[in-house]
């Protein structure tokens, strides 16, 4: 239940993101990101804001652990739409999360794929990847490279 601890704190986010998700030969764009990520729950809910500076926009990720199901719910929105969008449903398996659900891009009704790995202490790699024929062939479409923050002299107690 307490699989997103690792989030917790204040992070420097590097994006590599396709200018089209379902384009595997589309260009990549990378841009700097902040996030800020909090427990709640007893560690059944976790919350994070993302600021990215340099495009204008932030998002948010609630995630929420259901118990019997021993499966968490990922549920994202974004400054750009102020909606909730459908949820990616999965479980950590050694260290690696993977979760699934249904969405659309761009009029397409697609598969999207999370996925954290590389979890240390002070870095996490989350991937995104949709899918438009099912799950068949998947097209990795963001990339974040998270950097732990660490506070300075000064922002320490």
């Amino acid at each position: 239940m307490n699989d997103f601890d690792f989030l917790l704190g204040t992070w420097d986010v590097a994006n590599r993101r396709r200018a089209d998700f379902l384009d595997p030969a589309s260009p990549w764009e990378e841009f700097p990101a902040v996030s800020r990520a909090t427990r709640h729950f007893g560690g059944g809910a976790s919350f994070d804001e993302i600021e990215f500076p340099t495009k204008g926009f932030s998002g948010l990720t609630l995630r929420l652990y259901d118990p019997a199901a021993r499966a968490w719910s990922l549920y994202w929105s974004s400054t750009r739409t102020g909606t909730l969008f459908p949820p990616v449903v999965g479980r950590f398996t050694d260290g690696r999360g993977e979760f699934h659900g249904d969405d659309h891009y761009d009029g397409r009704a697609v598969r999207a794929r999370f996925v954290w790995s590389g979890i240390t202490a002070d870095s996490a790699r989350w991937e995104q990847a949709f899918s438009a024929d099912g799950g068949g062939t998947w097209v990795t479409n963001w990339i974040m490279e998270l950097t732990r923050r660490h506070p300075g002299p000064a922002e320490r107690p």
